[in-house]
This record gives structure tokens, C-alpha cells and sequence, in this order.
């Protein structure tokens, strides 16, 4: 574990108890998310996409397998929450790397109009109470980094996908956290810099997570080394 500064310990009351970090994939969210996790010490709620049995199916025939895809992830996402509203909050900080909400943004992309309401009418019936973060870190990376990244950790299922498909999360993201007010939000370009290698990186982004209470906040890691 990366000890922050004159040490973690000092500054421990102003670790979100409830930090989810977003973004379309390949942005490294996971990642950051598990590296969070181990410097405070946090509970972990990660999505699981190897266990939805259409995915790999899906990249290769979108229109023919999206309603399952989206179906399953949206089973499984609430049953993580409903785990999540069930455990003690305050027995430990909580790392996750998805919002339930943003369930609907890959909907919205993937499905056709009735299989959208149809969609809308399971979410309606079936989406638990959601816990509200206390912390939002919303990842942003251009397509282009995207996919290099995707292609480079080199799972099988996501070698199909296209730059088209990948800008079309990046827009909808975009447009999603645009508006978002639930939850304090950090809006990271992550296209600059290593927080899973490079302990400076990390620090120097851990050190704008520690001090954000409300509100809207922006990290640039180019901005920040100049």
C-alpha cells in the first residue's frame, strides 16, 4: 500500500466511506478502483462481466444478443446493490466501479425501441434504493486511447468491438455525467496518467480525492506537473 503524504492515517476522516469510479471501457476504472480499495483498506463491488454468458456473443452480433446482455448485467447489478443496502456502511469504506444508473446508458445504445420499454419496465420493478456515493470519480479518455488500451489487455470477448461503438458510450457518458448532481463528482482525464504504476500519479490524484466534500471538481494530471 502507497503511503499518501506525511501518511494516510492524518487524513483518514475525509475518506469517502462510498466511492464509485466510471467510465466507458478501457478507461482503466477498474484499476483505479482496486488500487483505492487497497489504500484505504475498502470493500470492493466490482462489476462482473465475465459472468454474463452473452457477452462474448454480443460483440460479435450486437442487434441479435443486446437484450440479453443487457438483461443479465441488470440482474446482476441489483442484486449487488441489494447486498450493498444490506451490509453496514459504516463497518468499512465500500470501492466500487459502476453505478446502477448508468445500466440504462448501454440500453439506451444497444437496444431497439421496444426492447427499450421493455427494458425500462424490468429496471422499473426490479432497481433497488440506491445508496448515493460519496464520492463519484468519473474517467474520460479519447476513443483512440480506448481501444489501444483494450486491445492491449487482450480479453478475448472484446476484440470485436469498434471505435464507433466506443464513441458512442464516450458520448452518452458525456451527456450522463453532463447533468449528474447525486454525488460530489471528480472528472479525471485519464488519458495522461499511470495511478496504477506510478506512485507520484497516484498520489497526486489521491491528494484531490481526499479533499473533495460537494460539488463539481476536475483533474488534469497535465495541468497539475506544469
Amino acid at each position: 500500500m502507497t503511503e499518501f503524504g506525511g501518511g494516510i492515517r492524518a487524513l483518514q476522516g475525509t475518506v469517502p466511506e462510498y466511492i464509485v469510479v466510471e467510465g466507458p471501457m478501457g478507461v482503466g476504472k477498474s484499476s483505479l478502483a482496486r488500487r483505492l480499495a487497497e489504500q484505504f483498506n475498502a470493500d470492493i463491488l466490482f462489476e462482473q462481466p465475465e459472468e454474463n454468458p452473452f457477452l462474448e456473443r454480443f460483440y460479435r452480433s450486437r442487434e441479435k444478443y443486446a437484450l440479453p446482455t443487457q438483461l443479465h448485467f441488470l440482474f446482476q447489478r441489483c442484486q449487488q446493490m441489494k447486498t450493498l443496502q444490506q451490509r453496514d456502511l459504516f463497518h468499512s469504506s465500500v470501492v466500487g466501479d459502476f453505478l446502477l444508473e448508468k445500466d440504462r446508458l448501454f440500453a439506451q445504445i444497444n437496444l431497439d425501441e421496444d426492447e427499450l420499454h421493455l427494458y425500462d419496465q424490468i429496471y422499473k420493478h426490479m432497481s433497488p434504493e440506491l445508496p448515493r456515493p460519496d464520492l463519484v470519480i468519473y474517467l474520460q479518455a479519447s476513443v483512440s486511447v480506448l481501444m489501444q488500451r483494450i486491445r492491449h489487455r487482450g480479453i478475448d470477448a472484446e476484440q470485436d468491438i469498434h471505435g464507433d461503438y466506443l464513441k458512442s458510450l464516450c458520448d452518452i457518458y458525456s451527456q450522463f455525467f453532463h447533468s449528474y448532481a447525486r454525488s460530489p463528482l471528480l472528472v479525471v482525464n485519464a488519458e495522461n496518467i499511470n495511478y496504477v504504476d506510478n506512485d507520484d500519479d497516484f498520489n497526486m490524484l489521491l491528494k484531490h480525492i481526499l479533499s473533495i466534500k460537494s460539488g463539481r471538481h476536475y483533474f488534469n494530471p497535465l495541468s497539475e506537473r506544469k
